[in-house]
This record gives C-alpha cells, structure tokens and sequence, in this order.
C-alpha cells in the first residue's frame, strides 16, 4: 500500500490539468457532434449508463449513415484487408534489383500482413476511421500480445487530452479512464494503490475506480541505461486522486497515432471533420424534421373544434366512437384547417441532406453509372473519386499509416519474427510506400502521362525515327512498376533480365552465322558449276 503523495504524481496532476483547461472549449462541440452523428458515443459532457437511449436529440439518420460510408470508404481505400496497401522498399534504389534483398523484404512485409490479419487491427481502425470523420481526431494505442504480437485499441476522445510539439505532431497523450477496482488491484499490486482503493476493493470490488494514463518524451532521457523506467518514452500510470504512481515503465517508439482529419494551424492538438462542417445543416434538418412530423400529425389527426354548448363530454375520437350533443341543434364537430404546406417541408429538408451527403462526400463516394458509360469512363470517375480525397490521404499517411507500420515493424523485429537479414543489408534503410486504392489513384497521373508521351511520339517516329532516341525504355518500365506498385515477384530482377538479354544477344549472333555460312554454301554452290564449266576439256 503507497503512503504520501509523490512529487512526480503531483507534476503529472497539474499538467494534466493545464490539458483538461485546453481541451475544455472543444467538449460542447464534440458533444453535439455525438448526439446528432454517432450516438453511441455521445458520452463526453453527459454521463449516461451502459445500454440507455441515445438517440433523443435526433430526427432524422442522414448524417448517421453518411458518416458511416465515408469511415467506410476510408476503410476500404486506404486499409482495405483484402488487398494490399502498404509495402517496404530500401531507401537505396540501386538494391531494388537485387534478388536476395527483395526476397528478404518480401518475406518481411508477409510477416507483417500476416500480424495484422491475425490481430483486431481491422475493427480498431474502423472505428478510428468514424472519430476522424466525426471528431476530427482520432487516437489508437498500439502494443504488444502475449498470444498475437500485437494488439490494437482505438480510444474514445472524451479520455484523452493531447498536445503537439513544435512540428505539429503529437507527442503527449494523457489518458483518463476508468476500471474496476479489483482489476486495478489485479493489475498494479496492493503495495502500489491508495489506502482508500484498497479499502474501496474490499468492500465494492465491481465498483470503478478512475486511473490515469501518460505516455510522453523524456526530457532526462539517458542512453546508457537500459531499464523500463530510462526508455525515451516514459508510460506512468499514476492517481490524480491521491497523487501517487501506480506503476512506471516506457516505450521505445510512440504507442499512440493521433490522426486529424483536417487542422487548423493555429489550433493546438486537435482536428476538425467534415461533420463540424455540416454541423448546422444537421442541427437545421433535425429541426425541420421535428416540424414536418407535427404537422403530418395535425393532418392525420387535426385538432377538433368543439362548440362551447350541446355536446356531452368527454370527445370521443376513437374508431366507432360515440359523441352525444343536444337534439335540434346545428352545431357539429369540426377539424381545425392548419393550412399546412407539406411539399414545401419536404423540399427544404431534402436540400438539407444533399448538402449533409455533400459534406461527407456521399455524391463522390457513390458513383452513379449510366447504361451509356464506358469501362473507361467509369475507371476515370473512379479514380478522380479518390483524388478528391488527396489531402486527407497525404495528413492520414503522415500521422497515421507511417507512425502505425514503424511501430509495428519494431515490435516484430524486437521479438525476432524476421527472418535475419543479409549482411549487406545492415546499413540500408527501409522506407515505406503506400499501395492502397487510394494512394494508386494519387500516381494514376504518371502513368497516364507516359501513355500520352508514347501515344503521341508513335507517330513522329515514322518521321524521323531518332525521335524514339528520348525514350529510356528501361527507365519508363521501372517508373511504372514502382508507381503501379507490381509486387515484386511479378517482376524479373536486373541480373535475369541482364541474363536474358544476353541470351537473346548470342542467339541472334548465332543465327547470324548461321545465315552467313548458308549463304556462303550457296555462293560456293552456284559458282562450282561455272568453275567446272571454264576448266579445259
């Protein structure tokens, strides 16, 4: 059990709360962004228990389900898991033809796949994917499994507080979040939590308990030591409570990727989304919604107007009711005429959802073919499609994809799961290309820009062949295997194709003298009888 409080706790405790002060003017927002887009994680400036209904403040779904396409799509072009979106190539380019270093990448980059398949990396990064379109800001902590190597938890963004460093990447998260409080027992060790959540464990042990998490650099970072409590990265677990350190230990690389979708540059640690934008169309069409809803009730069943006198109480409208009122008078019931103007309801709440489906992409994502269109065409709509999204996709690759593969790569290695590298190998680095649908579209450019240059240069060739002399075919070939992204055992290396070449060189000299001796003979053969014919008789 720890007694007294701890400086370092009581460090953590006040920058903690600098954070929680920055992140303040973003809760309301975030709020009414979960009430109306993503219900079920509305849980950020209200408290609701597990189960309960979430959907009160909404009328209408639009932007519930144009949320869910576009964390969807998202998905599907930049981690699809049925195709390939990443792959590892050297920084050194004159390796890319060498057979045993590609071998050896190759079978790297198998063992990462075959991690990631293998872990619940896919249902994680979807729901990362829906905070970055709803949130703008999304937060996945990446560790290692006894049983997979690697587990991934994406977290919800009312726990996290962040802050960024001069280059505007995230580099401390502190984490808020709760557990039961014989978990944390479990977890930290009776000699290390408070007298009062001991106390607490023996008397309610379901009961949660509010732990804090805080990954961040080390400034006394020293590089001789190697402990858990010296890694440049510290991971402190501690009670902002009772200011104590529950546990202390580090990270090698940064555990957390903290994507933004957009981002303001003047605007510290967190993103913008594409609901912020539309925002006010939502709240609008759910207002809207709300109204049409009273007025078709009023006409389905209007309001009745009733004379003061001649009716006996209480108005029955009920199928088959009876009402009784006083014979031989003229007075009748009436419905109230709202003069309600339906169509133009209508109307305005359907200019709303196209311009929430606009805001979310939903016209592009959707791409809506005509009998009359060809493959072509639909292939070019596709592809400026993807296109539209290049901005989110460059910030995505910086602060998410590349951090995530990195850390993931290390852990792998750190457990030698590769197979050990040639040593040639040892002071090449590995960089990392992204092979998604997505990131093909964003170089579709080049490739059509080289069939134009071919396309058009066919023609001058017949002109003036030496024109083709601008042309580096090999070079033309590897530009567009490196931005197709062909895989390399597709692909003949530069010592067979070398090999190939000289083969093919030999053959043709071969058949070359072949063809000179056949004509040799022939020369020999048809001179004889002239040589025959001049010898004397």
């Amino acid at each position: 059990m720890a007694t007294g409080k701890d400086e370092k706790a009581i460090t953590l405790t006040q920058r903690l709360g600098h954070l929680k002060n920055q992140r303040s003017t973003w809760e309301k927002h975030w709020q009414d962004l979960a009430d109306f887009v993503v219900p079920r994680k509305a849980d950020i400036t209200k408290k609701r228990s597990q189960g309960e209904k979430r959907v009160e403040r909404s009328f209408d779904s639009t932007a519930m389900h144009s949320a869910e396409l576009l964390s969807a799509s998202l998905h599907g072009m930049l981690t699809n898991p049925s195709t390939p979106w990443f792959s590892l190539r050297y920084v050194n380019e004159e390796l890319d033809g060498n057979d045993e270093a590609n071998e050896w990448l190759q079978k790297a980059e198998k063992v990462l796949y075959r991690a990631f398949a293998r872990s619940n990396f896919q249902e994680q990064i979807h729901e990362l994917y829906h905070d970055l379109v709803v949130f703008g800001t999304g937060v996945m902590f990446v560790e290692e499994d006894d049983e997979f190597m690697l587990r991934f938890s994406t977290r919800h963004i009312s726990e996290c507080y962040l802050s960024e460093n001069e280059h505007g990447r995230v580099d401390t998260v502190y984490r808020e979040f709760q557990m039961p409080a014989r978990s944390c027992i479990n977890r930290f060790g009776k000699d290390k939590v408070s007298q009062k959540m001991l106390k607490k464990a023996q008397e309610s042990p379901f009961e949660f308990v509010t732990i804090h998490h805080a990954v961040f650099f080390r400034d006394d970072y020293d590089k001789t030591k190697f402990n858990a409590e010296n890694k440049p990265i510290a991971s402190i677990y501690f009670d902002a409570d009772e200011q104590i350190i529950l546990s202390e230990s580090g990270f090698d690389d940064f555990p957390y990727m903290c994507p933004r979708f957009l981002k303001s540059s003047f605007e510290i640690g967190y993103g913008r989304s594409v609901a912020m934008v539309s925002l006010p169309d939502i709240q609008m069409l759910s207002a809207m919604s709300q109204t049409t809803i009273k007025a078709a009730q009023k006409q389905v069943d209007p309001p009745l107007l009733v004379p003061d006198d001649g009716f006996m109480l209480p108005i029955r409208t009920v199928p088959g009711g009876l009402n009784f009122y006083r014979s031989g008078t003229r007075d009748r019931l009436e419905p109230l005429n709202i003069g309600a103007n339906n169509p133009l309801g209508l109307n305005m709440e359907e200019q709303r959802r196209k311009a929430i489906q606009s805001a979310f992409y939903v016209d592009q994502l959707i791409l809506s073919q005509s009998p009359a269109m060809t493959a072509t065409e639909v292939l070019q709509r596709t592809e400026e499609k993807m296109r539209i999204l290049g901005p989110v996709l460059g910030r995505l690759q910086a602060e998410l994809l590349q951090p995530l593969i990195t850390r993931c790569f290390n852990i792998l290695s750190k457990n030698r799961l590769f197979e050990e590298a040639p040593e040639f190998l040892a002071q090449n680095d590995i960089d990392i290309e992204y092979v998604s649908p997505l990131a093909k579209a964003q170089r579709s450019t080049d490739v059509q820009s080289l069939l134009r240059m071919v396309e058009l240069t066919q023609p001058l060739a017949q002109i003036d062949p030496s024109v083709m002399d601008y042309i580096d075919m090999d070079g033309m070939a590897k530009h567009l295997i490196k931005v197709l992204a062909i895989p390399a055992v597709a692909i003949k290396s530069d010592e067979q194709v070398a090999q190939l070449r000289m083969e093919r060189e030999e053959q043709q000299q071969a058949m070359a003298e072949q063809q000179q001796q056949q004509q040799v003979m022939e020369t020999a053969s048809k001179a004889a009888p002239m040589m025959k014919a001049m010898q004397p008789q």
